[in-house]
């Protein structure tokens, strides 16, 4: 094993048959800005046979030359440069390109920006800096690797550093650690295709190829190319493209493609050499007056090159055989990196033709960069569905434009649209749960799940935790109630809940900048703020975003009466407010019920409707503040005359109908720690109706009503300010049209897919966490076992054996009494059974 020396990037040239280019490339490495001991230069000489030896012996100790008596092709050349240097990095450069003065400088900064990134791409122009030769990496469905764009004048708007699949070797950095992890090029290649099949096998690992453009170089275009002659390259094109297809595609995509991919490969043969098969009439072949047809050497290449692939079916298939056992990336994470594969070669109209009929008849692998994406919400999906429903449902239904979108709750689901598949799985049979998981390749979820379905907590899937809901600082609430020793159990359970989310997640999403905060506090506190997840970016935004709940693009439209002449003691002529959502033990109605009963003095024609009382997941109980706010309306004589309440919950898709015969909407709560953190969904219907807003403040929301004039913020408690905020908003014809205005500019920003646009990019191209640990038991190149990244934190240990039994034993007892204990026991039954056949 070669000794690295930190720092170095060690620059291989292969030389074959241009010593004069060679040596000219050396003198612009020798002028970069990069410190000369932090440079090595090693020299293939490739078997050239001409004078190159002697031209690069007389440069002396600038180089290392190392001198091979055959030519071993790009790829052997590469490999042996690489075994003979010392470099930290090693870095590919064609003999017949110049580098730009910022070459290395630019690439060894981007590998500091994430210890995962396994290569960096530079960006490749033509010699006079004009038009694009690499700027981007796709692949076609049947293997063969292009570079989109080249040969376009370069505009300057593809200057994006990104992840992609491959970069072209002309000019490339890899972590030498990472190139020996995989073995170096593959061999079998000679040339054509191994830088593809390299990033293949690198993003397969769970490695990140980083294009930066700020990288440059520049190439004249392959001037030695043809010294091997047209037939061999055809040969090795359609040769190793069947083999990277072969290697890399998992049993699946295998099974769809590489039957096509062979008769395509076929019949570009056939098309090279201008021969039609529909000109053979097989019951005439011995019809001597049927002209002879020639076969070309084009066309002997591209048969010659899928006998050939079968001849070396053995190695290949040893070969597949490593790629598939260390993967640990699905061929579905890495569609996004895939680019166009349906770019068709060769504008032969007989080639064309025979693409069409195995595209259109066989179906091939169309990326698109389409995911299975899983949602999994607690709460009921369908016609009444509560804030984390109705976020999990519009998450689905918007990911489900660019991915194959699966929604499954753990309470019921019923299907509102056909875009979105739903399902309903349950923590009694955590089993069920199993199936969804193998089908995903992005896991969402909210909640409890990763806690009551162990197959999730192990999952090496790609895990987004939606923390919109700061669970813990709910129960500090919701628990007021009880004993102290009970109270204070609540709240820990639900705080070792979020922190095992915490521990496992690989991206997370937040309601708004100030939950942002707390929750990087929490993230830190647990070690996930570390080295690895702040090399990949400082502001740790690929971490966690901030992504609030949301309104639709459409506006609202009022399809039927619903509470004014249908409600008893609600008219036409009422000025109605409205209470969205359901009344929790955090929320203060009572100071609301008490501002409408005072101004009912004054107007008697005012109106509150509370929209929801009894929530739609029969698993959350009625809290005490719903008792308290009936007894309060009715010890002051408004229930049913001023209060109304509606005694189930409003259906979801007719919630528009009670908004629009609103006049205003109101949320009033207490000071606290909740509050602080709190993201009030329900008000967001508020701006999506138009109707001004009175809410305490306090909080998010009660901070951007006051700051966008979207009504008023009032203080907790503060019956007088609330009252008059009410008259105001209700009566004053100035003060409401201004609240209106501004209520409809904003609400612009905070549609579904504004709000959610951090998890749609996200989604695009999803990577593990920096510092995600997966327990393969393999060491990386950072020093770590399993994905890249040297992971620095542990999965808590869970309870598992008797213990948990007992754990579990006592859980059911107290939710739900010796009934359900049987019930779990019958089930865990069922299951043994079932899998003993």
């Amino acid at each position: 094993m070669v000794k690295r020396r930190a720092g170095v990037v060690s620059v291989v040239l292969v030389n074959f048959r241009g010593a004069d280019d060679t040596i000219e490339c050396i003198r612009e490495l020798n002028e970069l800005n990069w410190p000369r001991e932090l440079l090595e230069i090693v020299v293939v000489e490739n078997g050239s046979g001409d004078d190159s030896r002697e031209k690069l012996k007389a440069l002396g100790d600038q180089i290392t030359l190392v001198v091979s008596e055959e030519n071993r092709g790009f790829t052997g050349g590469c490999n042996l440069g690489v075994s003979k240097s010392t470099g930290e990095f090693v870095a590919f450069l064609n003999n017949d390109a110049k580098p730009h003065a910022d070459w290395i400088a630019t690439a060894v900064d981007t590998f500091a920006s994430g210890t995962n990134i396994g290569a960096v791409a530079s960006k490749v122009l033509d010699w006079e800096g004009e038009r694009v030769d690499y700027l981007d990496a796709a692949i076609t469905w049947y293997g063969m690797g292009y570079k989109p764009h080249a040969g376009e004048m370069d505009r300057g708007s593809w200057d994006t550093e990104k992840d992609v699949l491959f970069g072209t070797g002309a000019a490339m950095f890899v972590r030498a650690a990472v190139f020996e992890e995989l073995g170096g090029f593959d061999d079998t290649y000679f040339m054509f295709y191994e830088d593809v099949d390299l990033g293949w096998r690198m993003n397969l690992l769970g490695y990140r190829f980083r294009f930066q453009p700020a990288s440059l170089a520049y190439h004249k275009h392959h001037a030695s190319m043809n010294k091997f002659g047209s037939y061999r390259e055809t040969y090795l094109l359609e040769r190793n493209a069947l083999y990277t297809l072969y290697k890399n595609l998992d049993d699946e995509s295998l099974a769809q493609v590489f039957p096509g991919a062979l008769l395509l490969a076929t019949r570009r043969a056939v098309a090279r050499g201008d021969l039609d098969s529909t000109s053979f009439d097989l019951r005439k072949s011995d019809d001597d007056s049927q002209p002879e047809k020639a076969v070309s050497k084009q066309t002997l290449a591209g048969i010659f090159a899928i006998d050939q692939f079968v001849e070396l079916l053995p190695e290949t298939t040893a070969a597949r055989a490593r790629v598939q056992s260390t993967r640990v990336r699905s061929d579905r994470e890495l569609t996004g990196l895939f680019g166009n594969t349906d770019e068709p070669a060769y504008p032969i109209e007989s080639y064309l033709r025979g693409y069409e009929k195995i595209v259109d008849t066989l179906g091939q692998l169309h990326t698109g960069g389409r995911r299975r994406v899983l949602v999994i919400t607690g709460d009921p999906v369908g016609e009444r569905m509560a804030g984390p429903a109705i976020r999990a449902w519009n998450i689905a239904r918007l990911l489900a434009d660019e991915h194959d979108v699966r929604l499954v709750s753990m309470s019921s689901a019923i299907p509102l649209d056909d875009r979105v598949e739903v399902g309903v799985i349950s923590h009694h049979r955590p089993s069920s749960v199993s199936a969804h998981e193998e089908w995903a390749d992005i896991i969402i979820v909210q909640g409890h799940a990763l806690e009551l379905f162990p197959s999730l907590e192990k999952s090496r899937k790609i895990l987004v935790v939606d923390v919109y809901d700061p669970l813990h600082l709910e129960q500090l609430e919701q628990g007021k109630g009880q004993s102290l020793k009970a109270w204070n159990k609540q709240v820990n359970e639900a705080t070792d809940a979020l922190n095992h989310q915490l521990q496992l997640g690989d991206f997370f999403l937040c309601a708004s900048e100030q939950q942002r905060h707390f929750w990087l506090g929490q993230l830190a506190a647990l070690g996930r703020i570390n080295a690895y997840t702040y090399s990949r970016d400082n502001d740790l935004d690929s971490l966690i975003a901030v992504a609030p709940f949301g309104v639709p693009s459409e506006d609202p439209v009022h399809v039927k009466p619903v509470m004014r002449g249908v409600v008893p003691g609600i008219s036409e002529g009422d000025k109605v407010v409205v209470w969205g959502g359901g009344i929790y033990d955090w929320f203060d109605p009572e100071i609301l019920i008490r501002a409408i009963a005072k101004l009912a003095q004054k107007h008697p024609e005012i109106r509150l409707f509370f929209m929801g009382v009894k929530h739609p997941n029969p698993a959350v109980p009625e809290m005490e503040a719903v008792a308290r706010a009936r007894l309060l309306a009715g010890s002051l004589g408004v229930n049913g005359k001023n209060v109304f309440f509606n005694e189930s919950w409003v259906p979801y898709e007719d919630r528009q109908n009670y908004l629009l015969e609103a006049d205003l909407g109101v949320s009033t709560h207490f000071q606290h720690v909740e509050t602080t953190f709190s993201f009030r969904t329900r008000i967001l219907d508020y701006l999506w109706a138009g109707l001004p807003i009175v809410t305490t403040g306090g909080d998010s929301f009660g901070r951007l009503v006051a700051a966008e004039s979207l009504g008023a913020s009032v203080p907790e408690r503060d019956l007088d300010a609330l009252a008059d905020a009410i008259e105001k908003l209700l009566f004053n014809d100035k003060a409401i049209a201004a609240a209106r205005k501004n209520v409809a500019r904003v609400r612009q920003e905070f549609t579904w897919v504004k709000t959610l646009a951090p998890l749609l990019e996200f989604c695009r191209n999803p990577i593990p966490a920096a510092d995600k640990a997966v327990a393969s038991g393999k060491k990386n190149a950072a020093g770590g076992k399993g994905r890249p990244g040297g992971a620095t934190y542990q999965a808590p240990k869970r309870v598992t054996g008797v213990r948990r039994d007992l754990q579990r034993v006592a859980y059911y007892l107290k939710e739900g009494g010796p009934g359900a204990v049987v019930e779990r026991v019958r089930a865990r039954q069922d299951r043994k059974r079932d899998a003993a056949g």
